[in-house]
Order: structure tokens, then sequence, then C-alpha cells
């Protein structure tokens, strides 16, 4: 889920000021919402049921803990979140990518990138999703022996890597971004002209998002189902959306090539000025998604077809509309980053990376505990955020991490 930034992103990000202030807050607030995610789904009606660790189709990878304590408004939060918060954290880290290639060249970039996507989602993936997946293994009936674990571990087809899968999806992205500007170096100036009269036709530009991620989506979902993943080892990636993830990537890059703070970023653009707009127009959306799982789970479904193009065209919708409110909103209302803000923005990213292992640890805990899904899913979000902002703190004084993070 991106999260943070890299130090020239932030560097961007200080040089540009109060203008960019929205952007820095909308990126924390969908960290926020990772983590909240990850915590509620313990929480959440009807999950699968716990299996054996090592038989498939391996469902702990997206449930490490299963509480029999339910609240049913938290299936509501996942399947909102899980419309558009992965697309705005795409489209979010668009924005940096001109600048980037700007200021440093195709080169210098992307080994830039590779050294502060790369080395994360190795030490993610390599070190904390074991850690964070123990939890899973004990639930299942693993007993408590650090070598009977890691026989079953090595012993996955896979090598599940959590949330850190969207680093290295990024990083491809970023690969393909800097491919484009060696083959084609006026392309994304190109984009860029055209994504610069959106922030006096903001609505323009959502129609032409909406078709696009349709395009891309939907021939994917009808051939994959959206439920599947792909797995290789530890890169992971859900196969019906990468195409649509990198359509707001591509996005995020034509927005922030005509200049971060302006365009559809302009905070007195005619987006902000009509953030609540933007919020009723995802109403409809969202319930038309909701409608389609509904049938999809009927006795009588419609065909499959029906589903698939039905489906698809209000996830496009959904999804733009979704992330179109949030931008909006933060465009409208944010002005400045106070000291809370600015320490939470300044450590997202390492709050992204370090965050599954304490929901999921969290959850194990309380599983005894007789307090309700609601009090057990705030408990552990709250938990969750505050251990993994303070290690970040911590980490990011060591000379190397302090460097990534």
């Amino acid at each position: 889920m991106h999260a943070p930034l890299s130090v020239t992103e932030r560097s961007t990000m200080a040089q540009l000021g109060g203008r960019n202030a929205p952007i820095g807050a909308l990126r924390a607030f969908v960290t926020l919402l990772v983590i909240a995610h990850h915590t509620v789904l313990a929480y959440t009606p009807n999950p699968p049921p716990i299996a054996d660790f090592g038989q498939a189709p391996y469902l702990w990878m997206a449930f490490p803990v299963r509480d029999p304590q339910k609240f049913e408004l938290f299936g509501l939060l996942t399947l909102v979140n899980d419309l558009f918060f992965m697309s705005l954290m795409f489209f979010i880290s668009g924005l940096f990518v001109a600048d980037g290639l700007r200021a440093k060249g195709s080169g210098r970039y992307l080994s830039g990138r590779a050294v502060r996507l790369g080395v994360p989602f190795v030490l993610a993936a390599g070190l904390l999703a074991p850690l964070a997946y123990v939890p899973a293994w004990l639930q299942a009936g693993g007993g408590g022996s650090v070598a009977a674990f890691a026989s079953a571990w090595f012993d996955l087809p896979v090598w599940p890597s959590g949330p850190a899968w969207f680093l290295w999806v990024l990083l491809a992205f970023g690969a393909v971004a800097t491919a484009i500007n060696l083959i084609a170096p006026g392309a994304i100036e190109s984009l860029g002209r055209l994504a610069r009269a959106a922030d006096r036709k903001p609505g323009l530009f959502f129609l032409g998002l909406v078709v696009a991620s349709a395009a891309a989506y939907i021939p994917m979902s009808a051939t994959f189902t959206f439920m599947h993943w792909t797995q290789v080892g530890p890169f992971t990636v859900q196969t019906s959306r990468v195409l649509h993830y990198f359509v707001y990537f591509l996005a995020g890059v034509a927005v922030g090539a005509s200049g971060v703070g302006k365009g559809l970023t302009d905070p007195d653009g005619k987006l902000a000025k009509r953030w609540w707009a933007w919020q009723l127009a995802s109403i409809l959306p969202v319930v038309g998604v909701i409608a389609v799982v509904i049938m999809a789970f009927s006795p009588k479904p419609p065909p499959r077809a029906a589903l698939d193009i039905g489906g698809g065209v209000m996830f496009a919708l959904a999804c733009a509309s979704l992330s179109f409110a949030a931008l909006a909103t933060f465009l409208r209302f944010v002005k400045k980053t106070g000291p809370v803000g600015a320490s939470l923005q300044a450590n997202a990213y390492g709050m992204y990376l370090t965050h599954y292992v304490f929901t999921a640890w969290l959850a194990w805990l309380f599983l005894p505990q007789h307090w309700g899904g609601l009090a057990k899913g705030a408990a552990v979000f709250v938990g969750a955020t505050l251990l993994s902002w303070i290690l970040t703190m911590a980490l990011r004084r060591l000379p190397l991490l302090g460097r990534i993070l």
C-alpha cells in the first residue's frame, strides 16, 4: 500500500510547501487506511474457516488471524477500502515520477528507486512477512517451535510477502516509466499536457480515467476472476487488477508531469471547490458494487458475462469516484502540516512496512479477550499504529535505514 515517499519525494514536497500539504496528508491518511484494513480483517463477518497451514488455498495469507468475535460494519469498511485505496496509492506514487526523472535522469532515478523500494521489499518479504504469519501458524494448530514453523514455511509453494507486494509492483511500474522516458523522451511531458486542464475540467479527466481503468480491468477480471492472485516466489500481485493499477500509476504520472500542486492537484481548482459533489458522486457506484456482489452470491445469479461487465463498470466508477472524493477533500481542507502530521508523514513508509507484524500479533494476543469485535478492532488499530510509528522513528535514526525510510 505506498505508501510513503522517498527522500527525493519528501524534498519535492518541502520545496512546494503548503501547496503540497494536502498530498502529504492524503498519503498519510491512506497509510492509516491500510493499517485499519489489515486490522479489521480479523473481525469481519463470514471469514474463511481456519484450515491447515500447509494446505491450499492458503487463505491465512489474507486473514492471518480470525477472531470469533465480529463487527458487521467492518465488512463494509473492507469492501469500500478495497475498491479504491490501493489504486489511490499507485496514483499518489505516480505523481512524483516526472520530477524524479527530470532531477536525476533515467539511470539515477531508477537506481534510486531500486534502493528505496527494492531493499525494503527484500527486508519486508524476507524477515517481516514470516514474523507476521507466525500467528496464522499458531492458530492453525502449529506448535511453538521455531524449527517447526520454519519447516512448514519453507514447504510452502510460494513465499508470502504480505503488504510488501506493493513495493515490487511499484518498482516495476517505475522501470516501465523510465523505459518510456528513454524510448520516447517527450512522452511523459505529453501526458502532462493532457492533464494540465484537469483543474478546470476534472470531470473530463475522471471520465477518461474510468474508461481507461474499465478497459484494463474488465478483460482481466473476466479471465482470472477478481479474487485471483499471481504468486511466483515472494512476487505477488492481484492478477485482475495489475493493469488497472498501472492505469492509475500513469494517471498520477500525467498529473505530476504538469506539476504537483497544479492541474488536478491545485488546491484552488474545481476539484477542491466541489469536494462535496465528489463525496455524493461516490455513493451510487459503491451501492452498485454491493448490488453486484449480492446478485453474484444469490441462488440464481445473472450470467457470468453480465456480472463481469456490470461489476467491472461499477468497480471502475467506484474506484475513481472514491479516489476523487478523497483527493478533493484533502485539497479543500488541508492547508498546512502540523508537528503530529509531519511526523506521521515522515514515518509513514516505515509504518506501512512494519504494521502487519503488529496487527497480526495483537489480534492473536487478544483472542482470549471478550471485548467484542469493535473494541478489539479499535485496540489493535491504535496499538499497531503507535507501535509501528515508534519503531519507524527508532529505525530512521540508523544511518542506512534512515536514508531509505
